[in-house]
């Protein structure tokens, strides 16, 4: 269990890390790439940065507090963030019509619940 807890976080963190490039890339580049990445017209780049450096934090926090032993509760507590924020993914993907493209971001949420699970619950680094 333990095992496949720090893989999901790391699959975790590096979906994040990848997805923190809309802080780098125009908003009209990345919308160019296809219907699925259309939404990031809705946000200004401001909320686009923001969104990116939250994202950047959570990559960090979902691996970097157990690796060094310094307050691990930050995982568990990372990974329910990461959950909101897939759920609000999902949310603006039902909100847009773009029921096709909301399985990643449900698998993503599920994914974070299970480590937020797993390490607020039976593998906790504190017990």
């Amino acid at each position: 269990m333990n095992l496949a807890l720090w893989l999901v976080a790391g699959l975790l963190a590096a979906v994040l890390l990848v997805s923190t490039t809309k802080m780098f890339v125009p908003r009209e580049k990345i919308a160019a790439m296809g219907h699925a990445a259309e939404w990031v017209l809705d946000f200004s780049p401001g909320a686009l940065r923001t969104i990116g450096a939250l994202e950047l934090l959570a990559a960090v926090g979902l691996i970097l507090p157990a690796v060094v032993d310094v307050a691990p509760v930050l995982v568990p507590v990372t990974a329910t963030c990461v959950a909101v924020l897939f759920a609000g993914a999902a949310t603006m993907r039902l909100r847009r019509g773009e029921t096709v493209t909301i399985a990643p971001d449900l698998v993503y949420l599920a994914l974070a619940a299970f480590v937020a699970w797993g390490r607020f619950g039976p593998e906790s680094f504190t017990g």
